[in-house]
This record gives C-alpha cells, sequence and structure tokens, in this order.
C-alpha cells in the first residue's frame, strides 16, 4: 500500500523541519507571522490548508525563502 503525500502535506513537513533546524517553536513562528500558535498548528497538521499568504508569512518568520518549503522537481517527479 503506498502512501501519497499531497504538495500541502509536504510543504508543511518542510516547515516544521525548518523550524526544528532553527530550534523555533510554533509559537515563536506563528508570534513573528501576527497570527495565533492554534492557526498556525491547524495549517501545520493538515487540518486547514496553508495558504500563499500562509507560505510567505512562515518564510519571512524563519528568514528563509519560500522556496525552501517546495519540493524539489526530482521529488516531485517521483511522488
Amino acid at each position: 500500500m503506498t502512501h501519497d503525500v499531497t504538495l500541502s502535506q509536504a510543504v508543511a513537513a518542510e516547515i516544521r523541519a525548518e523550524m526544528g533546524r532553527q530550534q523555533k517553536s510554533g509559537r515563536a513562528v506563528a508570534e513573528a507571522m501576527g497570527v495565533s500558535h492554534i492557526y498556525l498548528s491547524r495549517r501545520l497538521t493538515g487540518k486547514v490548508s496553508l495558504t500563499l499568504a500562509d507560505l510567505e508569512k512562515v518564510a519571512a518568520a524563519l528568514g528563509v525563502p519560500a522556496s525552501t518549503f517546495l519540493p524539489s522537481p526530482a521529488t516531485a517527479a517521483a511522488a
């Protein structure tokens, strides 16, 4: 049985990984984004889809380009 990962799930996983690399909590990132930690948590757990605006805010809060969270073409082609 294969487990298909959606683009939104892959992006959320990359955001969580970057937060871990930077040792930033969800609360700290949410505060930097100007949203509640619940707002961010719901998006990172897949309960609510991430928007492009969310992606831009997360990227700014973490100080990285938004493209950091997108899968590489090779990864996307393998899916």
